[in-house]
């Protein structure tokens, strides 16, 4: 039997002596876990700031870029005013001398309303002769032509603009048809 207290005590001790290393290993393992958990955490919140960092920035740059929009609206309609008052003085009108410097004065206003209107990134929309495009052109009648492929733009009732990369007001069409 003593032999057998021998080995009972000797087991007893290799177990307490392993235990504590055990736990130990266990306890380096836990840590070394949450350390990962906590550095992917870290990138994870640094990543999000760059985007949301990027996002605003992008924001920002549009706000400045399209600041504007509404107020070209408004002056769109001004130009449109302008244009058509142009289409209607008369031939005769245009070369009376009494009239010349009118005329004059509102076509160096119209040139000079396009220049400010380019200078700001604000380009008219090319439609006649065009393929519809929805994105840019909005249909308002369908004409029959024998002379246009359907969809095809044969009438442009309102000038469309762009401002920059953005459309500002849509092209009002006539579109022919097939007829």
């Amino acid at each position: 039997m003593n032999e057998e207290q021998n080995l009972d005590e000797t087991l007893r001790e290799e177990t307490a002596e392993a235990a504590p290393e055990v736990k130990e290993h266990d306890r380096l393992a836990l840590l070394e876990e949450q350390l990962a958990e906590a550095k992917q955490a870290v990138l994870y919140a640094q990543a999000d700031t760059q985007n949301v960092r990027r996002r605003l920035e992008k924001d920002a740059q549009d706000a400045r870029a399209y600041a504007a929009t509404n107020f070209a609206r408004d002056v769109l309609s001004v130009a449109d005013n302008l244009q058509r008052a142009l289409e209607a003085i008369p031939a005769e009108l245009r070369t009376d001398e009494k009239f010349k410097g009118l005329v004059i004065g509102l076509e160096a206003t119209g040139k000079e309303l396009i220049n400010v209107f380019e200078r700001n990134g604000i380009t008219r929309i090319t439609a006649l002769g065009e393929t519809l495009d929805p994105n840019k052109h909005q249909a308002m009648i369908e004409l029959p032509s024998a002379d246009a492929e359907p969809g095809t733009i044969v009438q442009e009732m309102q000038a469309g603009y762009m401002i920059k990369d953005r459309l500002l007001r849509p092209a009002l069409v006539g579109v022919a048809k097939a007829g």
